[in-house]
């Protein structure tokens, strides 16, 4: 499984994302890298297709099930569904069980 969090310099909702995906990693016993990427100009975030700080892709996948609809890509914070600027347990947990095949 592939974890990737993309994230803007100073984005004040990167440490508390990588917790809740840590924690969650953690409680399950997954034992995955996850890596840290720094999106720090326009032209990485468009390539990228980043639509904000923090974004948590898993296996090449947001986490968000609603990103796919955004044709926005920048160097900005993100707002989720729930209207926070971290994803929500359920969204990451929904996220592993999909990469992984198994209930978490």
């Amino acid at each position: 499984m592939k974890i990737e969090v993309l994230y803007v310099p100073n984005c004040p909702n990167h440490a508390l994302a990588l917790e809740r995906l840590r924690e969650i990693l953690s409680a399950e016993d997954f034992q995955t890298h996850v890596n840290e990427v720094l999106v720090n100009d326009a032209a990485s975030a468009q390539s990228l297709k980043f639509p904000g700080s923090p974004t948590v892709r898993i296996n090449g996948h947001d986490v968000e099930p609603q990103s796919d609809r955004s044709a926005s890509f920048g160097l900005m914070c993100r707002l989720y569904s729930d209207g926070s600027g971290v994803p929500t347990q359920q969204s990451l947990r929904a996220a592993i069980e999909q990469a992984t095949g198994s209930e978490v």
